[in-house]
């Protein structure tokens, strides 16, 4: 078995996280071996969920039982996600106690739906801390403007949060900033409790490109077609750039004189798209110090078989800032395309949300007659 995974860890101090979660994964005890191959936590999200209880018969008995004893399809949903969660917490949770809470989360996203509602999204991510009740859970919650106060709540009550659908590097500044804030907040309350948080900055990574690229291709000139497949890379070089600007300073040493941890950024979404491209291209191009990469189980395999171990997250910055800069020459509104990002990744997990609840009505429907 390649040791690719480890290496990734132990050389370059990147955690490679696995991006995938079924019932059969628990229950076959593959995560155990996934586990033992390197991978160092795990994400999972609606769109997750969803394939995996309409793919599987798995579920089907734990969901007969909770509609024979009257449980709301909305609540059944929670049951059978939870189960799945807990199976994988359970296995992550002896890395967690080993690594000393660096490493060992397993993510759980919020309901969608709540995206853009910041009241809302607090409450629910505070009931779903509290629901798991696990100190290796992760709960996420998107980076939408309205989410950022969320976030920060959060923190300065000392739970776990994965900063996800992060498409800009200006909404990832807020985020950090969100992150210290809660910390500071933390802090003045319950001082003791500051080395416990531990937090994530999902940077979405594949669709940046897939997006960019289509600009620029729609563009056609040379110089435009020569920056095609660089700004996921360069944007998130940059961004780890303003990780190391902001997790430094004063501010952040006065944090640190009560054991607080940095939010590592978290490569996600790094599955490569375009065909043109290596399958191991948004890994081996953002390896560094204090990062995660979340991985599909096909870049695992890909990664493990031929990726390439070497440190880049810091390479070549000036080359990053000026094709980063060149892209408004050529009609790539940056802006405008992480906005629409965020538009399109809150609407693909809620229709997968949505849709999946859908199902579940149904099937409810069809025991119930």
């Amino acid at each position: 078995m390649s040791d690719r995974l480890t290496r990734l860890f132990t050389e370059y101090g990147q955690s490679p996280w696995l991006d995938n979660l079924k019932r059969s994964y628990i229950t076959s005890g593959e995560l155990e071996r996934v586990r033992s191959s390197g991978i160092r936590g795990l994400t999972s999200n609606p769109t997750i969920f969803q394939k995996a209880i309409q793919g599987s018969d798995e579920y089907t008995e734990q969901f007969k039982s909770l509609i024979a004893s009257k449980t709301s399809t909305l609540e059944s949903y929670w049951a059978l996600v939870l189960q799945d969660i807990h199976g994988a917490l359970d296995v992550f949770a002896p890395l967690h106690e080993s690594s000393g809470g660096l490493d060992g989360f397993v993510s759980v996203e919020v309901d969608p739906n709540l995206a853009h509602q910041s009241e809302q999204t607090l409450v629910a991510a505070r009931q779903l801390d509290e629901r798991v009740n696990r100190a290796n859970v992760m709960i996420k919650i998107p980076a939408t403007a309205e989410g950022i106060p969320a976030i920060r709540t959060m923190i300065g009550e000392g739970r776990n949060v994965n900063v996800t659908l992060i498409f800009s590097l200006d909404r990832y500044q807020e985020v950090m900033d969100a992150y210290i804030q809660g910390l500071e907040l933390l802090a003045a309350s319950a001082p003791q409790k500051v080395s416990r948080v531990a937090s994530v900055a999902s940077f979405f990574i594949s669709r940046v490109d897939t997006d960019i690229d289509r600009l620029l291709e729609a563009n056609g000139s040379e110089g435009a077609l020569a920056l095609c497949g660089t700004a996921a890379v360069n944007q998130a070089k940059l961004a780890y750039q303003m990780f190391e600007r902001t997790f430094s300073g004063q501010r952040w040493n006065d944090l640190l004189k009560h054991g607080a941890r940095v939010q590592r950024p978290l490569w996600a979404s790094t599955s490569t798209k375009n065909a043109k491209y290596p399958d191991t291209l948004y890994v081996d191009s953002l390896i560094g110090p204090n990062t995660v990469n979340t991985l599909p189980d096909a870049t695992v395999d890909a990664f493990s078989s031929h990726g390439n171990l070497a440190l880049t997250i810091d390479k070549n910055i000036d080359q990053a800032n000026t094709q980063w800069s060149q892209l408004k020459k050529f009609g790539v509104d940056v802006a405008d395309v992480a906005t629409r990002l965020e538009r399109e990744g809150v609407k693909s997990f809620r229709n997968s949300f949505d849709e999946l609840i859908s199902v579940l009505l149904a099937k409810a429907f069809e025991l119930n007659s």
